[in-house]
């Protein structure tokens, strides 16, 4: 029975935590609400664009190659996130490290060989 209390004053703690993070901040909410100043203006809610009037819709079409290319950052982001703790404990991984982590590039590099053959990494 005492170690089901303690599970239950960990939780408890936790909830606590949260509660007083969520109230703290709902608290600070409310006083700047409270406590600004409202002057509505028309200008306030007219759309701004680099101190430009706007010019058309606000709606465009967006290629799909910026998000390829997006993509692409967080797949080799990912791959350099992997690659350090290897590197630094690769005397620990031995020989079957070595050949896991370059299974892993050689398949990282063949996706950017297929990207790169399907010109998806043409800048236009």
């Amino acid at each position: 029975m005492s170690e089901y209390s303690e599970f239950v004053r960990q939780y408890l703690t936790v909830a606590i935590f949260a509660a007083v993070g969520i109230g703290l901040g709902a608290g600070l909410l409310g006083l700047g609400r409270i406590f600004r100043p409202v002057r509505p203006q028309e200008q306030k809610y007219l759309v701004y664009e680099s101190g430009v009037d706007p010019v058309g819709t606000g709606w465009s079409q967006s290629q799909i190659r910026y998000y390829i290319y997006a993509l692409l950052f967080v797949m080799f982001d990912v791959e350099a996130v992997f690659l350090f703790p290897w590197a630094t404990r690769l005397e620990a991984y031995s020989t079957f490290g070595l050949i896991e982590m370059l299974i892993f590039v050689v398949i990282l590099a063949l996706g950017l060989l297929y990207a790169w053959r399907k010109k998806v990494l043409r800048w236009v």
